[in-house]
């Protein structure tokens, strides 16, 4: 069996293991109240919302729809993953297109795990002479050590320590497209 099939097998059996900690009804309500939030503070701006790649991708693709008010839309590429389950260095793919001097920036995650990556990305934006500049996470991770960028402005839902996988979120590069937020079985 080829190595590409081990993977698979392995991210498999991964979810058959894994502990189902929000049901999509759920994060479909937690997403509803983000918007609301989002909008409520945001409506008037003229944000340019920057999608952090690629685990915000659908997180992103989610919210758009549920806000009302004239946006635009661009996105941002840092990883400190580089397909595997532990952080890294910051290695950037691709900073925005748009301009950001004067803005309004909503940067959407996936998760706010240390806040490393989100972090580097409001330093680059404030560089590039942006006004405002907010963060919307779908899960914030509750983790017992320092955190560079402690809250998000808004945020989801929260998980407790562990290994996180679904709604854009993955595992080996799998199951982003899980419906649920899922965590690797402890055992």
């Amino acid at each position: 069996m080829s190595e590409n099939n081990n993977i698979i097998k392995h991210a498999e059996q991964m979810l058959i293991e894994a502990d189902l900690l929000y049901t999509t009804d759920e994060v479909d309500t937690a997403f509803a109240r983000l918007a609301s939030e989002i909008s409520e503070k945001l409506s008037g701006t003229n944000p340019l919302i920057l999608s952090v790649m690629i685990g915000g991708i659908v997180p992103t693709g989610i919210l758009l729809p549920l806000l009302s008010f004239p946006l635009q839309l661009d996105y941002v590429h840092a990883t400190r993953y580089h397909s595997g389950t532990s952080g890294g260095q910051l290695h950037w793919i691709k900073k925005p297109e748009k301009i950001l001097k004067d803005r309004t920036i909503l940067l959407i995650d996936d998760i706010l795990d240390e806040g490393l990556t989100l972090s580097a990305i409001i330093d680059d934006c404030l560089q590039a002479g942006s006004n405002n500049i907010y963060t919307a996470v779908l899960i914030d991770k509750i983790i017992n050590r320092k955190k560079q960028l402690p809250n998000a402005d808004f945020t989801g839902l929260t998980v407790p320590d562990r290994y996180i996988f679904g709604y854009g979120m993955d595992y080996h590069e799998y199951h982003r497209n899980c419906a649920g937020i899922y965590a690797l079985n402890e055992s």
